[in-house]
C-alpha cells in the first residue's frame, strides 16, 4: 500500500496532572480536526482557568509529522509545546491537542523541570485517554441515469460502501464514503458502468 490509511487518536476529552515544588501542571487531551477548534478550547481553559500564569499547547493533524504546532506561551522557548508535542509523536497520535496550563507555586524549576513537567502531565491525560484507530476515508458522489439504478447499487452492496446520501430522479445520485486504500479498486468499478464520479472531500 503506498499510504497509510489508518491513524491513532484519542475517543474522548481526557485530563492528567502533575505537580512540581508547588507548581501545578493540569494537562486536557482533545480529539480535534482544526486549528478553530483548538482557539474554541483554548478560549474554554482560559476562562475555567483565569488566574494560571501559561497555558501551553501542542496538536498534530493529518498522517503527516509536519502538520503541528506547539506554543510556549511565555515559558521559555522550547520548555513547553515541545515536549508536549513531543508526547504526541512518540504515542503516535493525531487529530489531537494538549493544553496544559500551570499556576506557578513560587519556586522556579529550570528548564529539565520545566520540559519534565510539560512532558509528565501530558503523558498522565493520554494515559488517562482512550488510543482508539481510525481509518481515513474519502467522500464522493456518483452521477448516473435512473436505469442504470441497480447496477451501481450492486457495486456498493457488494463492497459494503457506506452511503451518506442519496437521491434518486431521472438523473441520480449517491454520495458514499470509502478508505482511501479501497479507492481505485471501487472507482474504477463504477467507470465501467460509465457512472460520473466527483471527489467531494477527506474526512
Amino acid at each position: 500500500m503506498l499510504f497509510e490509511d489508518t491513524y491513532q487518536t484519542i475517543a474522548a476529552p481526557a485530563e492528567g496532572i502533575f505537580r512540581d515544588k508547588g507548581s501545578k501542571f493540569l494537562a486536557y487531551a482533545y480529539p480535534v480536526k482544526t486549528e478553530d477548534e483548538v482557539k474554541e478550547w483554548l478560549q474554554v481553559l482560559k476562562k475555567e482557568h483565569p488566574t494560571a500564569r501559561h497555558h501551553c499547547y501542542a496538536w498534530r493533524f493529518g498522517l503527516d509529522r509536519s502538520v503541528f504546532r506547539a506554543n510556549d506561551d511565555g515559558e521559555p522557548s522550547g520548555t513547553a509545546g515541545r515536549p508536549i508535542l513531543n508526547v504526541l509523536l512518540s504515542k503516535d497520535v493525531t487529530n489531537v491537542v494538549v493544553f496544559v496550563v500551570r499556576y506557578f507555586g513560587g519556586t522556579l524549576l529550570g528548564v529539565p523541570g520545566l520540559i519534565n513537567a510539560y512532558k509528565t502531565a501530558t503523558i498522565e491525560a493520554l494515559n488517562n485517554a482512550a488510543i482508539i484507530q481510525k481509518t481515513v476515508n474519502d467522500v464522493y458522489r456518483v452521477d448516473f441515469e435512473y436505469l442504470q439504478m441497480n447496477d451501481v447499487m450492486k457495486v456498493l452492496k457488494d463492497d459494503a460502501i457506506k452511503i451518506l446520501n442519496q437521491q434518486f430522479d431521472n438523473a441520480c445520485s449517491i454520495e458514499f464514503e470509502l478508505k482511501k486504500s479501497e479507492v481505485n479498486r471501487l472507482i474504477g468499478k463504477l467507470e465501467g458502468l460509465k457512472a460520473g464520479i466527483h471527489y467531494l472531500r477527506t474526512v
